[in-house]
């Protein structure tokens, strides 16, 4: 989704700028450059409010809007005594609209946490990201772009218990172990690199959908060694997305959705829909009802509340493979916030909104 500056007259058929067909030509390369998939990643359930982290390409793709932040919170097995906990902070922006008249540039950044596990394991990532967006005529958007971060994770060995410490009554961890981890902190970088398409032939309908390839510089990982050959590689992670958003009147849009992921022999799939319902009658006030279901793991069932540009949902993982025997069939609590807003010198009506809207 994403929105452009309506300046007088303009020409739909211009011809794609070199700047974009180097960018895309880049991107597809990068896209198809080992096609080998690779362990599960960070993610949320609420995947369509986590837009940076699904795609780079939708850096600046923002439903009519100019700039947009927002964050999440996701608590997994609260039931257990070392559940998993990730955060994230995230922004994005159009730029450089005038420079191009048919097109824009999108720059955004994303701040992910996650603790999990007896010996805290934590991992702090940081990206920065770009993108460029090119309107093909007048129904028709292609975006390319990239990012890149840096990955820290830390773990406490000192939280650890190992079966030779067992006294015969508990774990003493006052005799020694025996283990030796040569690394407690490593650190190494990340690239990714995405494409997304839109299609928009009315006001009611907008289709988008889009592909990605995370870590594609394959970074390797261990706390047991300092000797980079011998190091764990990262194998590549593939995403494909699609999602739409249908007008069915002046007081319901709906919007379903897909989202999968494949890295080694870990894959994931979560589809399903919302509806957003015009309680105010001019869509100052949207009440949101969702179901959504993660493939052979969860139903994910979501409630959500829109105050003009200012957007909060709750989802629930209810588990119902056999992993719930074993949590007491605890699932996962996600919270998303997102707002969205308009640079003080462009007003709203100087836009062209690309997706439906009350």
């Amino acid at each position: 989704m994403a929105s452009v500056r309506i300046s007088g007259k303009r020409s739909w058929k211009r011809p794609i700028p070199s700047a974009l067909r180097t960018l895309v030509c880049g991107v597809a390369l990068l896209l198809i450059a080992g096609l080998q998939p690779a362990a599960q990643n960070l993610h949320f359930s609420q995947f369509f409010h986590s837009p940076l982290t699904a795609n780079a390409a939708n850096t600046g793709f923002i439903p009519a809007a100019d700039y947009r932040i927002g964050a999440n919170y996701r608590s997994q097995w609260a039931s257990i005594p070392v559940n998993f906990r990730t955060m994230s902070i995230w922004g994005d922006a159009q730029v450089l609209r005038d420079r191009f008249e048919t097109g824009w540039v999108g720059l955004g950044g994303v701040i992910l946490r996650d603790v999990a596990g007896s010996g805290n394991l934590s991992s702090t990532r940081a990206y920065a990201s770009a993108a460029y967006h090119q309107m093909l005529g007048a129904t028709g958007l292609l975006s390319a772009g990239f990012s890149i971060g840096y990955i820290n994770k830390r773990v406490d060995i000192s939280r650890f218990t190992y079966d030779n410490q067992w006294n015969g009554r508990f774990f003493d961890r006052t005799i020694l172990s025996g283990e030796t981890f040569l690394n407690t902190n490593i650190g190494y970088l990340d690239v990714q690199a995405g494409m997304n398409y839109a299609w928009f032939p009315t006001d009611d309908i907008y289709l988008h959908g889009g592909v990605a390839v995370m870590q594609l510089n394959r970074p390797r990982e261990s706390f047991f060694t300092t000797n980079h050959t011998s190091q764990t590689v990262l194998e590549r992670r593939y995403t494909v997305f699609a999602d739409a958003m249908i007008k069915l009147n002046d007081r319901w849009i709906v919007s379903p959705g897909g989202y999968y992921q494949q890295q080694a022999n870990a894959s994931e799939l979560t589809a399903g829909l919302h509806l957003d319902y015009n309680l105010s009658g001019n869509g100052e006030h949207l009440l949101s009802l969702g179901l959504y279901y993660r493939h052979l793991d969860a139903f994910i069932p979501a409630m959500g509340y829109q105050w003009r540009n200012i957007r909060f949902m709750f989802s629930y993982d209810a588990t119902v493979s056999t992993l719930g025997d074993y949590i007491n069939r605890q699932g996962a609590t996600e919270m998303a916030m997102m707002q969205q807003g308009f640079y003080r010198q462009f007003s709203p009506g100087l836009r062209q909104a690309m997706c439906p809207k009350f």
